[in-house]
């Protein structure tokens, strides 16, 4: 295995990336202003950005699960038992004595064990519950959805829904706190801006790309 720096994350994947924060971000300011949490901006103008914040998120997140299943990056989120522990008892323990991060990036595997477990239960679990309490609280709203024979109610949509974003917060504090430790905090922002970042790579996936990606090499 040798090192070299290629191309790792794709213009599509950085624009995701990117905009997905921007809509989180406006998603949550808007949400804890409707949720009473303060009153900087109005109640009405509060709901009708966050509304429209949500239905364009749902369409990058729809155009994003259509990319990631058509150029077979979903593989990267799968989780392995490789490594695994290593890499938890370094987060635990390991990075607050110095210690080197024991896992490198390939071009097969670009996130470690704990990280692509992480992703797939925010996309699979938290995700999915901000969508789905999220949509219905809409729906109720407008009349358009009628949960009594259910015995569920808007209390209980919104409490999912708060649920939810409270735990994409703590997401979103442990994802910025991991940037600032290890390599300068420019140094893990600036492949998610470039796309481009060091990875190991065996002889054969060497020759792979200079004979067929030779664009995903940095020259």
């Amino acid at each position: 295995m040798s090192t070299h720096t290629i191309r790792v994350f794709k213009r599509f994947e950085r624009i995701w990336h990117w905009g997905q924060m921007a809509a989180i971000f406006t998603l949550l300011f808007t949400g804890f202003r409707i949720h009473g949490t303060y009153r900087l901006i109005d109640f009405g103008t509060a709901v009708t950005v966050h509304t429209w914040a949500a239905i364009l998120l749902l369409l990058l997140w729809v155009f994003a699960i259509f990319w990631l299943f058509t150029t077979g990056q979903w593989r990267h989120y799968l989780p392995t038992a490789k490594n695994f522990v290593k890499v938890a008892r370094f987060y635990a323990y390991g990075i607050f004595k110095g210690e080197d991060h024991p896992y490198r990036k390939t071009y097969r595997r670009k996130h470690n064990p704990l990280q692509a477990l992480t992703y797939l239960l925010v996309k699979t679990v938290i995700f999915p519950a901000i969508w789905i309490s999220g949509i219905a609280y809409l729906l109720v709203s407008f009349g358009l959805l009628d949960l009594a024979g259910a015995n569920l109610g808007l209390e209980f949509i919104a409490l999912v829904h708060t649920i939810a974003a409270v735990a994409i917060v703590l997401f979103i504090i442990a994802h910025i706190y991991l940037l600032t430790t290890g390599h300068s905090f420019v140094g893990h922002v600036k492949p998610m801006i470039t796309g481009y970042d060091e990875v190991e790579l065996s002889d054969e996936e060497l020759a792979y790309l200079r004979s067929n990606e030779p664009d995903v090499l940095k020259r």
